[in-house]
């Protein structure tokens, strides 16, 4: 017997993943490991916190999905009721639903229960699919602050803990939350911290999270993947609308994304796409999450071709084939470029990632600069352009001063005077106004009564009627 056909294990199987979890991870695509994972997946298997810094889509999901899926594998089915083995905070609920998606890809074959606690959906309807105890619960603090305070989850048996994007949890106020929910988990839980930046608070987080972790750095915080073509078009914001409706006429660009700075700014930028003649769909924090969700489906599937978000979308959004990100506005925050554009390049393939730029966001445009350690490129200036005119209204004002003196026509087919716009149809002259050239043109056979003085043909004075008036009701004893 000879070990000539033993081979050394490859690729994931040589960072302890086997069985079932390997062959679905083989099936799904996943066949060699990416840096972060070759450097985060086997100090898990070990029980070792993470903390772990990477650019985003650079394969963080697994990174801490499969050695987690590997221990709950070994423990067995049974659960208790209202509990979560593995507990995953995601900031924003697309990158939670996108999360889950990838769990069940990897779990396919296993036994392996899944739930997603998040706002803009039924509450009722994620307290019943956790009644029976989940192992995998993905969630965004929000709502999972709710439901523990409810009652409707116990923490206490959580073992494993990640936090995915924690530097946007910070950005968007969920800290303190996030520390009330890790303070209910179980005191010899293993956690993982996953993120692309590593600001002061949220290293001040991890210390207080993790022990002993291992620090996971495979790229320079701030850096954007090198498959992605960066540069600036410097355009006017009044001149921005003119300038995208140009460049999306490119076919080359077959898939894009487009991020505006508020969710008013992105409805706006919706809507001149549609009058421009380019169909597009738009995701913000004010959309239900069925909107939201029926929106990236047709992203993803290829039915939409450009889709408008604020930097909601700017993480967790994993769509294939993205091949253009197009910053309308630049974001408050310099580190969130790094995200946005992040949605192409993805997976190794090439993206560009344009960025018109108005003289207001200079300031911006350096500070984004100073992140990404280069000076973008410019494609464009059109700075010494004049501003394209508004469409002509020439139209309207034509019928509307038409429809006026429609209006006026005197009964015999004539237009009216100026004397006689300035009287009233019913007969009465304007109090104030020249009530002799109101008389003079009073129409003969209207019926309406004569105003007071005026005589008939006849000579005679015309009756005077007296306004009847109705006496007070007698009061109540």
């Amino acid at each position: 017997m000879t070990n000539e056909n033993i081979a050394e294990p490859t690729g994931f199987a040589a960072l302890g993943i086997s069985g079932q979890l390997l062959k679905a991870t083989h099936a799904a695509g996943f066949i060699e490991p990416k840096p972060i994972q070759e450097q985060a997946i086997p100090a898990q298997l070990e029980g070792r916190d993470i903390l772990g810094i990477a650019q985003t889509g650079s394969g963080k999901t697994a990174a801490f999905a499969l050695p987690i899926l590997s221990k709950i594998i070994a423990l067995g089915t049974k659960r208790r009721p209202r509990t979560a083995r593995a507990l995953i905070l995601a900031p924003t609920r697309e990158l939670a639903v996108q999360i889950e998606e990838t769990v069940k890809v990897l779990a396919k074959g296993a036994h392996i229960s899944t739930a997603l606690v998040l706002g803009g959906v039924s509450r009722h309807s994620q307290v019943k699919r956790i009644a029976p105890g989940v192992d995998f619960l993905i969630a965004t603090p929000g709502r999972l602050t709710d439901l523990v305070r409810e009652k409707d989850l116990i923490l206490s048996d959580t073992t494993w803990l990640v936090l995915d994007e924690a530097d946007r949890m910070l950005d968007m106020g969920f800290i303190n939350d996030v520390r009330r929910i890790a303070k209910a988990t179980h005191p010899a839980r293993q956690t993982a911290l996953f993120s692309a930046t590593m600001p002061n608070e949220i290293a001040e987080l991890a210390k207080g999270l993790l022990h002993d972790p291992v620090r996971v750095e495979v790229a320079p915080q701030g850096t954007t993947a090198s498959e992605i073509r960066q540069g600036v078009i410097f355009a006017r914001t009044k001149q921005k609308r003119q300038v995208l409706s140009t460049i999306l006429a490119d076919d080359a660009m077959r898939s894009v994304i487009i991020f505006a700075r508020t969710k008013h700014g992105a409805d706006r930028v919706t809507r001149d796409l549609e009058r421009d003649g380019f169909e597009a769909a738009v995701i913000h924090g004010n959309k239900s999450q069925n909107a939201r969700q029926k929106a990236l489906n047709g992203f993803r599937d290829g039915s939409v071709r450009i889709l408008v978000a604020t930097d909601i979308a700017a993480r967790g959004i994993d769509v294939p084939g993205i091949s253009h990100v197009v910053n309308f506005d630049l974001p408050d925050e310099a580190e969130s470029y790094v995200h946005r554009i992040g949605r192409t390049g993805r997976n190794g393939q090439d993206g560009v990632a344009i960025t018109m730029v108005d003289p207001s966001e200079n300031a911006k445009l350096r500070q984004v600069e100073r992140i990404i350690r280069m000076q973008l490129p410019v494609l464009a200036d059109h700075l010494d352009q004049p501003d394209p005119q508004p469409k002509s209204r020439e139209h309207n004002a034509d019928r509307r001063p038409e429809a006026a003196n429609d209006r006026e026509l005197r009964r015999d087919g004539k237009r009216a005077t100026g004397g006689e716009r300035a009287s009233k149809p019913a007969g009465k002259a304007r109090s104030g106004g020249n009530a002799s050239n109101s008389n003079r043109h009073w129409p003969e056979k209207t019926g309406a009564p004569r105003p007071a003085g005026e005589r008939t043909p006849d000579g005679a004075k015309p009756r005077k009627f007296r306004r009847r008036t109705r006496k007070p009701a007698a009061r109540a004893a």
